[in-house]
């Protein structure tokens, strides 16, 4: 069974068992979070596809770690200005592992 779970502005096709890591969530390490926006449920006889949601259904997650993720510079620089701007930014992360997928 897995489901498309939107959490972030983004899509994810999740699975229990799973391990992701999302935009960064409010929640201790060890909490349980519920994912309430399934756009979609899979199993082995039934698909449900949501318009936009799948109403009932919900996915079940435990947070691992709260973190950031590596640096991501940005250079601009024009030639024969001597103009260089130089930018970095480390990204807020929480890591989930995917503990239930609940359908209606």
């Amino acid at each position: 069974m897995f489901a498309v779970i939107k959490t972030g502005g983004k899509q994810y096709i999740v699975s229990p068992g799973e391990k992701l890591k999302i935009e960064k969530l409010t929640g201790e390490v060890g909490e349980s979070i519920s994912f309430d926006m399934v756009l979609a449920t899979f199993d082995e006889k039934n698909v449900e596809i949501g318009t936009p949601l799948v109403s009932g259904a919900s996915v079940e997650a435990k947070v691992l770690q709260q973190g950031r993720a590596k640096k991501i510079t940005n250079l601009r620089y024009h030639s024969k200005t001597r103009y260089r701007k130089k930018k970095g930014h480390r990204q807020h992360f929480t890591e989930v592992e995917i503990t239930s997928v609940v359908s209606s």
